[in-house]
């Protein structure tokens, strides 16, 4: 990965943090988070954009937007696996309940999101993702953020133009 991709990353999580937490609020585990995802990205061991989201879903469960995946958000069935988020609960839907208020998602989506969910960021790199199953995953993390924070993260939209 190019020195432009790896700033363009660290300036987005930058941006995240600095949108998410209230000035002066302290949060040890997310901090950490912080440093090991910024290490990471010097490195050139894994793929950045699994490891972005990682970062993402961290960030919202420690401002409390995280995300249920082993429990059906609508009857607290615990499940496996879901093909449906729930936007307004913040979790996966069982087949048996009504899917409202969320967006359908493949099951490995789902899969992708609940591994990283519940895998350090530095293991990771175990994971191996198609384009299609990162933007959806990507598709999920972005619609949480910006509905839930003051405002949108733009550094990412520079490297997406940049790509182009």
């Amino acid at each position: 990965m190019g020195n432009l991709e790896k700033l363009t990353y660290s300036s987005y999580i930058c941006e995240l943090i600095d949108i998410c937490l209230e000035e002066g609020e302290k949060n040890e585990q997310l901090y950490k988070d912080f440093i090991t995802c910024l290490y990471l990205l010097n490195t050139d061991a894994l793929d950045y954009e699994i490891l972005i989201r990682s970062f993402e879903l961290r960030v919202m469960k420690a401002t409390g937007y995280g995300l249920n995946f082993d429990n059906c958000v609508m009857c607290k069935q615990k499940i496996s696996t879901s093909n449906y988020m729930n936007l307004t609960y913040y979790g996966g839907v069982c087949d048996k309940c009504e899917k409202v208020h969320g967006i359908n998602i493949s099951r490995a989506a789902y899969s992708a999101l609940k591994f990283l969910n519940h895998t350090s960021m530095d293991k990771v790199y175990r994971l191996t993702l198609t384009k299609e199953i990162k933007k959806e995953v990507e598709k999920i993390n972005t619609m949480i953020i910006s509905s839930n924070y003051s405002k949108k993260p733009k550094s990412l939209e520079m490297l997406k133009y940049i790509k182009e």
